[in-house]
């Protein structure tokens, strides 16, 4: 069966740290771009960040670029975000995505550029 899982999120204080990570299994991830998604309440779901298949291209959205960091792990066949300085804004559902190709481009923050999607994990950045 495949599945895509995500893990540590949490509430933090604005200014806090979180490292979000998206394990598959059934599959590996090795020869897909891996993209992280989020929904905030009331707001459709936008993209965050991608990495390539490879690793060697990395995708974020202005509103996180400089604060967020997207790696891979192969041999744990996970993809992790790294976020700093994280903002009330930054509050939503996080959703990993496995991507189409292995590396979408500038489709990477489409949704329809994804096939299978993890069932998201909370982040709640608040005073």
């Amino acid at each position: 069966q495949l599945q895509l899982v995500e893990s540590g999120g949490g509430s933090v204080q604005p200014g806090g740290s979180l490292r979000l990570s998206c394990t598959a299994s059934g599959f590996t991830l090795d020869s897909y771009g891996i993209g992280w998604f989020r929904q905030a309440p009331g707001k459709e779901r936008e993209g965050v960040s991608c990495v390539s298949a490879g690793g060697t291209s990395t995708y974020f959205s202005d509103s996180v670029n400089g604060r967020f960091r997207i790696s891979r792990d192969y041999a744990k066949n996970t993809v992790y975000l790294q976020m700093t300085s994280l903002k009330p804004e930054d509050t939503g559902i996080y959703y990993c995505a496995m991507g189409d190709y292995s590396d979408p481009s500038d489709r990477w923050n489409r949704q329809d550029a994804y096939n299978y999607w993890g069932q998201g994990t909370q982040v709640t950045v608040s005073s």
